[in-house]
């Protein structure tokens, strides 16, 4: 079996995290992913402090495994959903678009292990040095919002630069991109995409459709005038922003067509005009299963492949 650091250093079975994707990871997939063995995470995105606090409880009541929530620490009202997971005692917490460091000992004190989505080795060392007990490299074929650097290229500078677990994320989606990650030196994956098409999330299954349907070359990256880059799948949303940097549109008009769109994919099933966040790895990902026969495939499948891997020494 699969077991790395992570596993006892969580309490989980598999070294694999469901990513935290606001809109998309709610009590059901989380919940479902831990009881599968992995670590399922609830993306609190801009969820108000109570209904985080309904989410979290909603969770307890379908797994005793452990679980974590993500939180986007740009938010003006952090300090409350902090609050909040502290409160509800929520195992684990990892945090992105900004700095965990202020809220480390806060959460330590808590009992809670906290695990920063870093885009850097530089980052990576900074929350190192503050207190985290592990983190995620994020390779830019990731959805959602990205970084810049691929994930073949931050994974094996990070577990380099620090001696804490590192969890690869971006672009994995099968046996081998976990196999991959094994030997960069990661402790384990980070999936996203991968689970936007399975049974358990509740998106529109239009976009779940969207995101089986698709090709390599599929998603788009926009938004990158902002300092906020976002990778989606295409389509007239996708377009309209990317005329919206061609014109140098100001910050405020980027604000005003994103609002409300990551809503209107994920609750409407508005292909169109909502924001399909996805990777790039979208393209393998072909039939949508349930939580348990994907983590289960992946993780007998990446087993038989590294024990397969002595053919290649003669």
């Amino acid at each position: 079996m699969i077991k790395s650091p992570i596993c006892d250093k969580l309490g989980i079975k598999y070294p694999i995290f469901q990513g935290g994707m606001a809109w998309a990871s709610n009590y059901e997939l989380a919940s479902a992913v831990s009881n599968a063995g992995g670590l399922g995470i609830i993306g609190a995105g801009q969820m108000p402090p109570e209904f985080l606090v309904q989410e979290i409880r909603k969770a307890k009541e379908n797994t005793d495994k452990p679980f974590g929530v993500n939180l986007i620490l740009y938010l003006t009202y952090i300090e409350e959903l902090v609050d909040a997971v502290i409160q509800e005692g929520v195992p684990v917490v990892t945090t992105g678009a900004g700095n965990a460091g202020p809220y480390i000992k806060k959460f330590h004190d808590a009992g809670i292990k906290v695990i920063p989505v870093i885009p850097s080795s530089a980052l990576a060392k900074r929350v190192e040095k503050a207190g985290a007990d592990a983190v995620i490299a994020e390779g830019t074929e990731s959805g959602g919002h990205i970084g810049e650097i691929t994930t073949m290229a931050i994974v094996p500078q990070v577990t380099d630069a620090v001696n804490i677990p590192v969890i690869a994320a971006g672009g994995i989606a099968d046996y081998r991109g976990f196999a991959a990650a094994l030997c960069l030196g990661a402790s384990g994956i980070q999936m996203g995409t991968r689970f936007l098409a399975t049974k358990e999330c509740r998106i529109h299954q239009n976009w779940k459709d969207m995101v089986v349907k698709a090709s390599d070359r599929d998603t788009v990256v926009t938004g990158r005038p902002t300092g906020h880059p976002v990778r989606v799948l295409k389509n007239r949303l996708a377009k309209m922003f990317l005329e919206l940097e061609e014109k140098c549109a100001p910050a405020s008009e980027y604000e005003k067509l994103g609002t409300g769109k990551l809503k209107a994919a994920s609750v409407d099933g508005d292909v169109e005009m909502g924001s399909l966040m996805s990777g790039q790895i979208a393209g393998l990902i072909k039939e949508e299963k349930t939580v348990k026969e994907v983590i289960e495939e992946i993780v007998s499948q990446t087993e038989d492949f590294i024990k397969n891997m002595t053919k290649f020494i003669k």
